[in-house]
């Protein structure tokens, strides 16, 4: 796990500028860095940065910028492949002078070319200058599990993990994309490919893009919805026949995942996921007990602390919990915009950044359960999209009722009750699953002007899925995992360097996933079923079966109390006027009535705390970067 950073520009910068770009991430690669300039064709110049988080051959062979043993090649690069000793034995006749998996890149590429990255099996952010071609790669792994943004300015492209280089680059204009921050209001964060900043995207994942001479080109070498479409018709057995064989795939995902030269250990929350990839290391750790760590919270209804102290107990493990109290929380949310330097409005985000405070006293490498929810149907939101599916058409009959003269008249849709609008109102093809929000829309409308990028992802369509749950499944999976989730995960644990590795987000399980029927995950309301009956192989049932809790922040509490005047000076007519983003006297008003009147609940209209909080997350990052 670590940070990259580069360039190739007809503008050559300092070695000294490189390096002051490369810093802004040594929280990203406490250990070593390296800096390289060297010119190209065309007037080109190119730079590459690494900051390192030594994780396997802590020697400086593993020093990077790394070149291949022929000099034609170099790399920087970010991330794990799993499967790196297995190509390695395929690449018997390449000198390796290292025991690492970056020198498994370059000779994979020497012999299979850019398609090389087909046979990975892992996360990585990659940048590989080939110098006989003269092409710079940047390649992100299949689900986005690492960060990487790119600049384009004109002929010239500048790279990195994080925007913080970017932000360092001479001359960078820092302008703010506004035609985003409409869809960050409302999903909380800036989803793929666009960035908080005009002319500076991100790699999506499972993307390539190539450069060469001023032009740029794209494809994408793992794709969700063709890649669904091709399992989906690769049919599995019987359901226990599919439940032995996901099994194994799962052990065999944790075994590579467990291969590092530092302390390893998982992250445990008593949940089903990291209960069971926790359980699957235990296993194959035989005797030794794999340390685990949670936080608990002194507030009942956010904590899940004593389910994970049960489950530790019975497997073994060598666990660790931290009880924190609100003050803990609420000390993080000044680091917020400098560890998430992009607008990041997730508030779990800070209890992530806690428990990975704590690991990062013991271990390097954490086991994380992230993905058992997108890709084996574990969300509460999957339940509501199943029951608006069987209510369609009663909506659509609705919604022409309330169309018609007299009615539209009268305004009957809008003296619906919310859950009735939600479904009625629920007529476009592309966001059948993307379920409520009208409140949050019509606020939103009116706090900014303009924008061309839709509040949802119209996107649907493609999936060729009559299912609404396994269609909004493939949804998150390509939107929500990686803008929230896996960028949450990253840069949480990466605050602290740690890195934090994730099973069940291993290509053969995801693509497996897909060719399970789909009552292998849903049936009769039992989500992640699958799952549950692996991880009932390893844990009594009567330490899992309870309602989902997650991580949960009181940000109603806060912004209406230690948070309430840093909120009010951000919505003040003054500073928006001259910010010029915002509709200042609507936000002002807007700010002020939610403050005023107190939590009743989202759909009544008066509580509106996402759309608030996504406003302080976005003044706070303002304050940080722009002011």
């Amino acid at each position: 796990m670590c940070g990259i950073c580069g360039f190739i520009s007809r503008k050559c910068i300092t070695k000294s500028q490189l390096k002051t770009m490369n810093d802004t991430m040594v929280h990203r690669g406490p250990n070593d860095s390296g800096e390289e300039l060297f010119d190209a064709a065309g007037g080109y110049h190119v730079g590459m940065a690494h900051r390192r988080l030594s994780i396997l051959d802590l020697s400086m062979l593993g020093h990077q910028p790394m070149h291949s043993c022929d000099e034609r090649l170099v790399i920087v690069y970010n991330g794990e492949i799993y499967n790196f000793l297995e190509l390695r034995k395929e690449l018997g006749d390449y000198p390796f002078r290292s025991n690492c998996d970056t020198e498994v890149i370059l000779a994979a590429y020497l012999k299979w070319g850019i398609s090389c990255v087909n046979r990975f099996q892992g996360m990585f952010a990659i940048a590989l200058y080939d110098k006989e071609t003269d092409d710079l790669y940047l390649v992100r792994d299949r689900i986005g599990k690492k960060p990487l943004y790119y600049w384009l300015d004109g002929e010239n492209l500048v790279f990195a993990s994080e925007l913080k280089p970017i932000m360092a680059y001479p001359d960078f204009p820092k302008t703010i994309n506004q035609s985003i921050i409409r869809r960050y209001l409302y999903q909380q964060c800036v989803n793929e490919p666009y960035s908080i900043f005009e002319n500076v995207y991100k790699v999506e994942p499972g993307q390539m893009l190539r450069f060469h001479q001023g032009k740029i080109k794209k494809r994408k070498y793992w794709d969700i919805a063709k890649v669904y479409a091709e399992k989906k018709q690769e049919h599995v057995g019987t359901y226990e026949e599919a439940k032995q064989e996901l099994k194994g795939i799962l052990k065999d995902s944790v075994r590579k995942r467990m291969i590092a030269d530092v302390p390893v250990g998982a992250f445990l929350s008593g949940g089903y996921d990291s209960s069971l990839v926790t359980a699957i290391a235990q296993d194959i750790n035989g005797s030794v007990p794999v340390k685990t760590y949670s936080i608990g919270f002194n507030e009942e209804r956010y904590n899940e602390a004593k389910y994970a102290k049960e489950v530790a107990m019975h497997l073994g493990t060598d666990h660790t919990e931290l009880y924190i109290d609100e003050s803990a929380m609420y000390k993080m949310v000044d680091s917020i915009p400098k560890y998430y330097d992009e607008p990041f409005a997730d508030s779990s985000q800070i209890p992530s950044m806690l428990v990975a405070e704590l690991a990062a006293k013991d271990v390097t490498v954490v086991l994380s359960g992230d993905g058992g929810d997108e890709f084996f149907c574990g969300y509460n939101i999957y339940d509501n999209v199943a029951q608006a599916q069987k209510l369609d058409v009663l909506g659509r009959l609705t919604y022409g009722v309330c169309k018609m003269p007299p009615f539209q008249k009268m305004g009957l849709f809008d003296r619906l009750p919310f859950r009735v609008q939600v479904v009625a109102g629920n007529h476009d093809k592309e966001t059948k699953t993307q379920l409520g929000g009208r409140t949050y829309i019509k606020a939103i409308d009116r706090m900014l002007a303009g924008g061309d990028v839709p509040y949802k992802f119209p996107i649907e369509a493609k999936y060729g899925e009559k299912n609404w749950q396994e269609r909004r499944m493939l949804l998150d999976e390509e939107t929500y995992l990686p803008g929230d989730i896996l960028c949450k995960v990253d840069r949480a644990s990466m605050k602290y360097s740690i890195e934090a590795r994730c099973p069940i987000l291993d290509v053969n399980v995801m693509e497996y996933s897909y060719r399970l029927p789909h009552k292998y995950k849903y049936a009769n309301g039992v989500k992640k079923r699958i799952l549950k009956d692996i991880a009932y192989d390893y844990i009594p049932r009567a330490l899992l079966d309870r309602p989902k809790v997650g991580f949960g922040v009181p940000l109603d509490k806060w912004m209406r109390g230690p948070l309430r005047a840093q909120l009010e000076e951000m919505c003040s007519v003054e500073v928006l006027k001259k910010q010029g983003i915002f509709d200042a006297a609507y936000v002002n008003g807007f700010i002020s009535e939610y403050l005023r009147t107190g939590d009743k609940g989202p759909a009544s209209g008066a509580n509106y705390s996402k759309v608030a909080w996504s406003f302080f997350a976005f003044q706070q990052w303002y304050n940080e970067y722009m002011r």
